[in-house]
């Protein structure tokens, strides 16, 4: 197998993948994690000097921190009550993978017709490692995925657009990573990704963005199901 255990997956290039200083980007993935695992309850308040005394900072990485945990929704914050934990829930999944079935056709679309004969390959390259892995190590292949798709959209010039589908994957992979994938799932992402890739070379834009769509829809959907299983078996 080709070795990919070094492979990250970049954010498309002009977007900073953290946008903050190394110590705030820092306590943004440990309070980040704490939240998904649930250490931090959902709707628990967060004290920013609290948070300072346990990670052993000062309280300034803690509100960067605070701040772009607001930015992808795992963080509310309310007038005169501070900063408590949204709760990680079906609706909070359902509104960012619907928001990328809206935004994620259009992207492919354009990538359709803007796309290069080294486009292609690397598409093609990265797909092959996909297969090569075949879901074997999650992480790899939930890096070699991003990879995938940040191919298609990293060039595309409406630079908020790009900037909030990483945002969302990246949130989106984060809640996914605790659920395996089903049979039905892994093939649907392979069959997809060539079929994608088909409609690239051939030139068939509006196709491509209806099959984006699918895509997305699954991926979310996939993710909801575990969650009402995982409830399920919590209420027993």
């Amino acid at each position: 197998m080709t070795e990919t255990s070094d492979f990250k997956a970049q954010p498309p290039e002009g977007i900073d993948a953290i946008g903050a200083s190394s110590e705030g980007a820092s306590l943004y993935q440990l309070i980040r994690e704490d939240i998904i695992e649930g250490r931090l309850a959902a709707n628990e308040r967060l004290v920013i000097t609290d948070l300072a005394r346990r990670h052993g900072t000062s309280t300034n990485p803690v509100r960067e921190a605070l701040q772009l945990l607001r930015g992808e929704g795992f963080v509310t914050f309310v007038a005169n009550r501070g900063a408590r934990v949204r709760p990680i829930d079906q609706d909070f999944v359902r509104d960012i993978y619907e928001i990328g079935v809206l935004i994620e056709p259009a992207l492919t679309r354009w990538f359709v017709n803007m796309a290069t004969v080294e486009d292609i390959a690397e598409l093609e390259r990265i797909q092959g490692l996909i297969e090569e892995n075949d879901f074997a190590d999650t992480f790899r292949h939930s890096e070699l995925d991003t990879a995938f798709h940040t191919v298609m959209y990293q060039r595309h010039y409406n630079r908020h657009a790009a900037e909030l589908w990483w945002k969302h994957r990246e949130v989106l992979r984060a809640v996914s990573r605790r659920f395996n994938f089903t049979l039905a799932r892994r093939a649907a992402i392979l069959g997809e990704h060539r079929e994608l890739i088909a409609h690239v070379k051939a030139g068939n834009a509006n196709e491509a963005g209806e099959l984006i769509a699918r895509h997305v829809e699954g991926s979310g959907r996939h993710i909801l199901e575990h969650m009402r299983a995982r409830n399920a078996a919590r209420a027993g």
